[in-house]
């Protein structure tokens, strides 16, 4: 039984080695001159100004928690339209519990002010 996973773990190993080969290769022979302007936090020859470390508004974690929420709800529902006959009653409840889910995420978004737009 195993030994059908044996392509997958082959595969596993040998993007590793690769990926492992590349930067050990890339350390070895690329180019290393470091000099004062380049060890700089940004690269750009520019002085930073401010804090590293900025805080963001709760809006983008709201919007990705959307992006999310129906990015997940779209291709569950792909496949349970192609075979929905077959599925039955129990099916229907299980997409019933999905979606009461998926109403609750909506409903904390919306009264966290995600839908409305400033």
């Amino acid at each position: 039984m195993l030994i059908d996973y044996l392509p997958i773990l082959t595969l596993f190993l040998v993007a590793m080695f690769i990926a492992v080969f590349v930067i050990v290769l890339s350390r070895y022979l690329g180019p290393q001159r470091p000099n004062r302007r380049k060890l700089m936090p940004y690269e750009s020859g520019m002085e930073p100004i401010g804090p590293a470390q900025r805080r963001f508004p709760i809006k983008f974690n709201l919007v990705a928690m959307l992006f999310i929420l129906f990015d997940i709800e779209i291709i569950f529902l792909f496949p349970y339209a192609l075979v929905y006959r077959q599925l039955g009653v129990p099916g229907l409840a299980v997409m019933g519990v999905f979606f009461v889910v998926l109403v609750i995420g909506l409903v904390y978004e919306w009264r966290r002010g995600a839908l409305r737009w400033e």
